[in-house]
Formats: C-alpha cells, sequence, structure tokens
C-alpha cells in the first residue's frame, strides 16, 4: 500500500490519537475516589485496575514518540492506594499528546523484537485510549457513546488490529447489534462489550 492508498486513520495516526486522547480524558469527569472499586466491562478488573492499565498504555505511547521504542512487559505504573491515578492520567494524556505533536520525523518504533510504523503504534493506541475511555464512563454508570467520527475512523482499521487470534484471550467475542447502531456502539460491540 502506498501511503495515498491507506485508510485516513493509518495516514494521521497522531491526529486519531489526539481525539481518542480527549475523549478519555472526558470520560474521567465522571470518576470519584469512592468508584475505583466498580467493576468495569474489562473483566476481572475494578476501575483501580483498569486506570492502571490505561496509565502504562499512556506511558508506553510516550516513550514511543520520546524514545522510540515500547518495551513490553514492563508495567511502570505503581500506583499504590495513595496515588490519585486520574490527576496522573490526566497530566499524562497532556504531555502524550504533546509528545507526538508536531509529527516526529520517526518512521518507525522499536516493539521488543519488532518494528512497527508510527501509524500503527498511534492508531492502535487511539483504540485502546477510546475504547477504554468507554470503559471508564460505563464502570461509573455512564453512557458516554464513543464520538460517530471518531468511531468510525478506528472501525476502519480494527480488522486489522484485532484479529481472530486475539480472541478470547484479549478480546471476547463480538457481541450483535440491531441493524442501525451508532458507530461507536458498532466499536465496542466488535470488541466484545454490551453497549445497550
Amino acid at each position: 500500500m502506498t501511503g495515498e492508498s491507506l485508510p485516513t486513520p493509518l495516514r494521521d495516526g497522531v491526529g486519531l490519537l489526539a481525539r481518542a486522547v480527549d475523549y478519555a480524558v472526558d470520560s474521567l469527569d465522571v470518576v470519584g475516589r469512592a468508584d475505583l472499586g466498580r467493576p468495569t466491562p474489562c473483566a476481572g478488573w475494578d476501575l483501580r485496575a483498569l486506570l492502571d492499565h490505561l496509565n502504562d498504555a499512556l506511558l508506553a505511547l510516550h516513550e514511543a514518540a520520546t524514545l522510540g521504542r515500547v518495551f513490553p512487559d514492563i508495567g511502570d505504573y505503581a500506583g499504590g492506594t495513595a496515588v490519585d491515578p486520574i490527576a496522573v492520567l490526566r497530566d499524562r494524556a497532556s504531555r502524550l499528546v504533546g509528545a507526538w505533536t508536531p509529527p516526529s520525523p520517526r518512521k518507525e518504533v522499536a516493539f521488543g523484537d519488532l518494528a512497527l510504523t508510527t501509524a500503527i503504534v498511534t492508531t492502535t493506541g487511539a483504540l485502546e485510549v477510546a475504547v477504554h475511555g468507554w470503559d471508564v464512563a460505563r464502570a461509573c454508570g455512564v453512557d458516554r457513546t464513543i464520538p460517530a467520527g471518531l468511531a468510525n475512523d478506528i472501525l476502519d482499521v480494527v480488522p486489522l488490529l484485532v484479529v481472530a487470534a486475539d480472541r478470547p484471550v484479549r478480546f471476547a467475542l463480538p457481541v450483535e447489534l440491531p441493524f442501525g447502531a451508532a458507530p461507536g456502539d458498532r466499536l465496542v460491540a466488535f470488541l466484545g462489550r454490551h453497549p445497550l
């Protein structure tokens, strides 16, 4: 594929990531400290564990932008109960978008032994951040559908990022929705979540 034949999200992964971060940060507005023990759509995780995971994801994306490499299997975020994971997330989110803009001349990011394009890294990051932003709101009992434009752009590439081997290990089986479901609902349903 040439750069012009790539789906738009892969041509502007940084812009997609910035939109996903904005959406996820807005989802944090509904979280209070008393909510941290709530269950989430992510099986086996309470809200604190989900926020810790999201902090790890933002750290990895920041490493990708600034160091040109991601260190897999290193969970650097050591939150603990005394740390406010929401404040840490907000700070990381603001630094993350700044690290990717203006777009780095970097064309690849090392992930273990793999070399991934920055477009794949930022687009995958956008998927992770947006869907976990939805998970955060849902855990707090709030329905914050992923905006249609953002969801449609991620839906354009999600079949490239989530394959059969990812199920049921990383994602549950897709959830069937009625015809005409909103793009945000289709996105989370594709990843095994129940939007309705």
